[in-house]
Protein backbone atom coordinates (compact mmCIF):
# COMPACT_ATOMS: atom_id res chain seq x y z
CA UNK A 1 0.00 0.00 0.00
CA UNK A 2 1.25 3.51 -0.97
CA UNK A 3 0.11 6.75 -2.56
CA UNK A 4 0.13 6.59 -6.09
CA UNK A 5 1.91 10.36 -7.61
CA UNK A 6 -0.92 10.48 -9.45
CA UNK A 7 -3.57 10.66 -6.69
CA UNK A 8 -4.38 14.36 -5.59
CA UNK A 9 -4.09 15.05 -2.19
CA UNK A 10 -6.98 15.30 -0.05
CA UNK A 11 -7.74 18.83 1.13
CA UNK A 12 -9.06 18.94 4.71
CA UNK A 13 -12.23 20.57 4.71
CA UNK A 14 -12.55 24.80 6.50
CA UNK A 15 -12.69 24.58 9.99
CA UNK A 16 -13.18 28.62 10.00
CA UNK A 17 -15.01 31.30 7.45
CA UNK A 18 -13.19 34.74 7.51
CA UNK A 19 -15.39 38.06 7.65
CA UNK A 20 -13.71 41.50 6.64
CA UNK A 21 -14.96 44.37 9.01
CA UNK A 22 -13.78 47.94 9.40
CA UNK A 23 -13.14 48.86 12.68
CA UNK A 24 -11.77 51.89 14.68
CA UNK A 25 -8.28 50.63 16.22
CA UNK A 26 -6.41 52.10 19.33
CA UNK A 27 -3.97 50.46 21.51
CA UNK A 28 -3.92 49.54 25.57
CA UNK A 29 -1.31 48.39 27.82
CA UNK A 30 -1.39 46.88 31.09
CA UNK A 31 -0.95 49.30 33.40
CA UNK A 32 -3.11 50.28 36.54
CA UNK A 33 -4.51 53.59 35.05
CA UNK A 34 -5.75 52.44 31.98
CA UNK A 35 -7.76 49.35 33.16
CA UNK A 36 -10.30 48.59 35.54
CA UNK A 37 -8.81 45.39 37.24
CA UNK A 38 -7.13 45.01 40.61
CA UNK A 39 -4.41 43.47 38.20
CA UNK A 40 -3.91 45.28 34.81
CA UNK A 41 -2.08 41.86 33.57
CA UNK A 42 -5.33 39.75 34.14
CA UNK A 43 -7.83 40.07 30.84
CA UNK A 44 -11.49 40.01 30.38
CA UNK A 45 -12.03 36.27 29.72
CA UNK A 46 -9.13 35.78 32.74
CA UNK A 47 -6.34 35.50 30.19
CA UNK A 48 -3.04 36.78 31.82
CA UNK A 49 -1.44 39.20 29.13
CA UNK A 50 2.26 39.26 29.30
CA UNK A 51 4.59 42.12 26.76
CA UNK A 52 5.05 40.43 23.43
CA UNK A 53 1.61 38.74 23.00
CA UNK A 54 -0.46 39.39 19.81
CA UNK A 55 -3.76 40.40 21.24
CA UNK A 56 -6.54 42.61 20.77
CA UNK A 57 -9.54 43.73 23.10
CA UNK A 58 -12.95 44.22 21.50
CA UNK A 59 -16.21 46.26 21.84
CA UNK A 60 -19.02 44.06 22.93
CA UNK A 61 -20.86 45.02 19.58
CA UNK A 62 -17.93 42.87 17.77
CA UNK A 63 -18.44 39.99 20.69
CA UNK A 64 -22.28 39.72 19.02
CA UNK A 65 -20.92 39.46 15.49
CA UNK A 66 -18.59 36.30 16.43
CA UNK A 67 -15.06 38.16 17.82
CA UNK A 68 -15.49 35.84 21.20
CA UNK A 69 -12.88 34.73 23.19
CA UNK A 70 -9.81 33.03 21.34
CA UNK A 71 -10.41 34.50 17.89
CA UNK A 72 -8.27 34.83 15.67
CA UNK A 73 -8.26 38.03 13.83
CA UNK A 74 -6.23 39.26 10.88
CA UNK A 75 -5.30 43.24 11.55
CA UNK A 76 -4.26 44.74 7.99
CA UNK A 77 -1.22 46.51 8.79
CA UNK A 78 0.15 43.77 11.33
CA UNK A 79 1.83 40.14 9.58
CA UNK A 80 0.78 38.55 12.62
CA UNK A 81 -2.73 36.92 13.71
CA UNK A 82 -3.69 38.25 16.81
CA UNK A 83 -6.72 36.65 19.31
CA UNK A 84 -9.29 38.21 21.19
CA UNK A 85 -8.46 38.28 24.74
CA UNK A 86 -10.00 40.40 26.23
CA UNK A 87 -12.89 42.99 26.30
CA UNK A 88 -13.45 46.96 26.17
CA UNK A 89 -15.78 49.14 28.23
CA UNK A 90 -19.74 48.96 26.96
CA UNK A 91 -19.52 52.72 26.01
CA UNK A 92 -17.04 51.60 22.77
CA UNK A 93 -18.67 50.63 20.09
CA UNK A 94 -16.68 48.62 16.40
CA UNK A 95 -13.62 49.29 18.30
CA UNK A 96 -10.08 47.20 18.89
CA UNK A 97 -7.67 47.66 21.10
CA UNK A 98 -4.43 46.42 20.04
CA UNK A 99 -2.46 45.08 23.01
CA UNK A 100 1.41 46.68 23.67
CA UNK A 101 2.31 45.02 26.47
CA UNK A 102 3.92 48.23 29.57
CA UNK A 103 5.13 50.24 25.92
CA UNK A 104 2.67 53.22 26.72
CA UNK A 105 5.01 55.29 24.25
CA UNK A 106 4.34 53.17 21.41
CA UNK A 107 0.59 52.81 22.30
CA UNK A 108 0.24 56.68 22.14
CA UNK A 109 2.55 56.71 18.84
CA UNK A 110 0.26 53.99 17.22
CA UNK A 111 -2.84 56.25 18.00
CA UNK A 112 -6.15 55.32 16.73
CA UNK A 113 -7.19 54.62 12.94
CA UNK A 114 -9.98 53.23 11.07
CA UNK A 115 -8.96 49.97 9.56
CA UNK A 116 -9.88 46.34 7.85
CA UNK A 117 -9.69 43.41 9.89
CA UNK A 118 -10.47 39.73 9.04
CA UNK A 119 -11.65 37.24 11.71
CA UNK A 120 -12.51 33.95 11.35
CA UNK A 121 -15.86 32.45 12.92
CA UNK A 122 -14.70 28.14 13.61
CA UNK A 123 -17.89 26.51 10.95
CA UNK A 124 -19.64 24.48 13.51
CA UNK A 125 -20.63 27.96 15.04
CA UNK A 126 -21.85 29.58 12.09
CA UNK A 127 -24.09 26.18 11.39
CA UNK A 128 -25.56 26.48 15.09
CA UNK A 129 -26.03 30.22 14.54
CA UNK A 130 -28.10 29.52 11.49
CA UNK A 131 -30.03 27.13 12.85
CA UNK A 132 -31.50 28.71 15.61
CA UNK A 133 -32.45 32.19 13.87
Amino acid sequence: MGCSPKEKPVEPPAKHKWYGHEVTASAYNSVFWQTDSINPSVAAWGDTLRPGMKSIAVSRDLIKMGLTHNTMVKIDTFPDTFYVKDKMHYRWRNRIDIYMGKDVKKAREWGRKKLMICYAVPIDSINTQNEEN
